[in-house]
């Protein structure tokens, strides 16, 4: 149906081969690990641990990787989807950041370039109310030079000057009054959650036990005090995990982690940061880029983002203080967004427009106080003196380094030094994967070539013998039956969430079809992975339910 290159690794990577698709069995990853001494327990399945887990197996250590829910089912599939440097970060003074963030950003690019993509960004420049006005213009156009130098022409291109029309041609739909022109600069985005899944199952491919919906309940100690591992419950069971090491990456969730109770002093401040997007769809914006909008009377800004047939409408960092496992987009965040959208945008969006949110946390590190806004992004890796390794903060964009010298930390305690290699190391996907070439193709192979990079030819397979596969699984999106299949046999989904949230964005694009959906999505998983059929409609049935509440609270009929 479709040709795929075969050779998943270039020349300037181990010259490695996929031949099949990556079949994690999980019986046999659970009894490793139960069985196995790790050299690495990371705990935490987003970004931060994934990446921990696939630099430390690329160094040769025996890693295993767990996690509560599902890959990125917290703040790693609920960002802005955005890789970038950071213009924020410049007018805090924090130049080093942007310039650093800024590397990691291409070496995303290349390492994940089917899955990282250019995205330009849209300021608008306004008489009066907006971002900033003609007189701080020329200010910000000395920032864009800034941001330029420090790293923004890694993408091979520089920012750029538009005129009124150039603006409208970007966004037809911005209001004209006051309108003066604007500025474009040149970033990137990504589907967090595949990428967090994409990077774990890298990790794996080199060797890691990896596995989800496995929950740490306790860590465990040896007769001198220091961490050897932790107690998990796991598909009902439970199962001790032994380990020389242990790293904590469950981000904003160490605020609440039970070890820090009985008295212990928390060392690292955690301080949740609340983000929220909708959904709208994108006719209704006709926007071609990220553009950020003024939200009249207000300091903070917001920025619409197109992604497939929505645009996502967002902004991030207000103090939370609620429960980690219930964040949701509130009909107050909600009227703020579309307020903002109203006053900078010739059409009248509405809450019942809204086909999807989300709602997350960022891992901010420092005390309270002051607003969130303006706290560094930095990260802090701790060692207590049990030896427990802790990395928490930073953002998506520099996961690669934090992980770098987190495993780097866990080197003096094993006391080996090996040299890291995911500067350059491709994830599975990417290495050969010529995106204009299949973008050109256009429909179906665009599609998974978006998703999947080299391994889409291991779907079309799945395709080939059952062409009623070929079938949309979502109403108005293009995900296919097959994707379901491909989900539940190599990329680890167990869930009617775990499909339709992350492995598809059918929840944030098309919630009620998503709905819809999960009764097929059910019988996939039945017949996949042999499970009765009461377990399967309790599946149905609580998805189901979480969209209807997540409905209620966003419409503001449940105060949450």
């Amino acid at each position: 149906m479709i040709g795929w290159p075969t050779n998943l690794y270039g020349k300037d990577s181990a010259e490695l081969t996929l031949t099949a698709p990556l079949r994690l069995e999980r019986a046999e990853q659970l009894t490793q690990l139960g069985d196995e001494k790790f050299d690495l327990l990371v705990i935490g399945g987003g970004v931060t641990g994934s990446y921990v887990a696939l630099d430390a197996s690329l160094r040769g250590y025996r890693v295993a990787l767990i996690e509560k829910d599902d890959f990125a089912s917290g703040t790693s599939s609920k960002s802005s989807k955005m890789v970038h440097g950071g213009l924020r970060y410049i007018e805090q003074g924090n130049l080093g950041l942007v310039r650093h963030s800024l590397l990691e950003r291409q070496r995303l690019r290349r390492n994940a370039r089917h899955l990282v993509h250019r995205l330009p960004f849209l300021f608008p420049v306004m008489e009066r109310e907006g971002v900033f006005d003609k007189k701080l213009a020329k200010a910000f156009n000395s920032l864009l030079w800034t941001y330029d130098f420090a790293g923004g022409w890694r993408e091979g291109i520089l920012h750029q000057k538009l005129s009124k029309a150039e603006v409208l041609s970007h966004c037809p739909t911005f209001r004209e009054d006051h309108l003066m022109g604007g500025f474009m600069y040149f970033d990137a985005r990504v589907d967090d959650a595949r990428l967090t899944l994409t990077i774990a199952r890298t990790a794996a491919f080199h060797g890691a036990t990896v596995v989800n919906h496995c929950k740490a309940v306790s860590l465990t100690r040896n007769e001198h005090g220091k961490v050897d591992g932790a107690i998990t419950q796991v598909d009902g069971k439970e199962i001790r995990v032994q380990a020389r090491s242990v790293v904590m990456a469950t981000g904003v969730w160490l605020r609440d982690w039970d070890g820090r109770k009985n008295g212990q002093e928390a060392t690292l401040h955690v301080r949740p940061a609340k983000g929220v997007h909708v959904a709208i769809p994108w006719l209704k914006i006709r926007n071609d880029c990220t553009v950020t909008i003024p939200v009249p009377g207000r300091s903070r800004r917001a920025t619409i983002t197109r992604w497939g047939n929505v645009s996502y409408l967002g902004t991030t960092d207000e103090d939370y203080e609620g429960s980690l496992d219930d964040v949701h987009c509130t009909r107050k965040e909600l009227d703020f967004l579309l307020e903002g959208a109203r006053s900078a945008l010739k059409t009248d969006l509405q809450p019942e427009d809204v086909v999807g949110s989300i709602a997350g946390c960022r891992p901010l590190v420092g005390p309270a106080g002051g607003k969130t806004v303006e706290m560094k992004r930095n990260h802090e890796i701790h060692v207590a003196e049990d030896g427990l390794v802790t990395i928490v903060g930073g953002k998506l964009t520099t996961s690669r380094h934090m992980a770098e010298q987190t495993v780097d930390t866990v080197e003096k305690q094993l006391g080996r030094r090996k040299r890291c290699t995911t500067k350059s190391a491709f994830l599975l996907g990417a290495a050969g994967y010529d995106a204009q070439a299949i973008t050109a193709t256009g429909g179906l192979s665009a599609h998974l070539g978006e998703r999947y990079g080299t391994e889409a030819r291991f779907v079309s397979d799945i395709m080939q013998p059952d062409p009623a596969l070929l079938k949309p699984i979502v109403e108005g999106l293009a995900y296919t039956e097959a994707e379901v299949v491909y989900a539940v046999r190599h990329e680890m989904a167990r869930t009617v969430e775990d499909v339709l949230s992350r492995r598809m964005r059918a929840r944030l694009m098309a919630r009620d079809a998503s709905a819809l959906a999960a009764t097929r999505v059910g019988e996939i998983l039945q017949a996949e992975l042999r499970l009765n059929a009461n377990d399967i409609s309790e599946q149905v049935a609580a998805y189901r339910q979480s969209v209807e509440r997540e409905k209620s609270i966003l419409m503001g009929d449940i105060q949450c």
